[in-house]
């Protein structure tokens, strides 16, 4: 691997780590506590993350619960879950907060797989930035007779055949989500 493209390898790593979590949070019709990810309870007098106060089981494919470590900050944790509007149904148990999540319909579907589309083309614009950037160092280097002509030549092969890599593995991430939110 040449050294234009192992200076911008973790970038290319982070777009599809960074496409592979945002899609994590998408509703498939089956209850998972990704979806929760990104939730804050305002808790102590502070913002603090869902999973930092109470744990999260799933008992069936319908329903999530969470059971706050302190049974005081219940009501909070209610509020944060409605507000947070993530299209389920929040019940206070008195000692425990469940979530039902509804059944899908083919329109739910539908707008679920253009948010992934959306998502994908976005990380795929990501991906092509840092690959510019690599082409145009590669250029420069060329430019300023720091590397042969022949070499620009297989960098850019390389390069290629790198992002070739990337956005197969993001399709195949996004068909495999695709699948799961098209499931009944």
């Amino acid at each position: 691997m040449n050294q234009f493209i192992e200076s911008k390898k973790e970038e290319f790593n982070k777009a599809v780590d960074f496409f592979k979590k945002e899609i994590s949070s998408l509703r498939t019709g089956r209850a998972n506590p990704n979806m929760l990810e990104g939730v804050t309870v305002d808790a102590y007098g502070a913002k603090t993350p869902l999973n930092g106060v109470a744990s999260i089981s799933v008992p069936d494919g319908q329903s999530i619960i969470i059971a706050p470590w302190d049974k005081g900050i219940l009501k909070e944790i209610e509020k944060a879950m409605v507000e947070a509007d993530l299209g389920v149904g929040v019940v206070n148990e008195g000692d425990k907060i469940r979530l039902t999540i509804p059944m899908m319909t083919e329109e739910n579907r539908r707008d679920l797989v253009k948010k992934l589309n959306e998502k994908q083309e976005a990380a795929r614009v990501a991906l092509r930035k840092i690959r510019e950037e690599v082409k145009e160092s590669i250029e420069r280097a060329e430019k300023n007779k720091e590397i042969p002509e022949d070499d620009k030549f297989r960098y850019m092969k390389e390069l290629d055949e790198l992002m070739a890599g990337k956005n197969d593995e993001i399709k195949s991430v996004r068909d495999k989500k695709e699948k799961d939110i098209m499931t009944i």
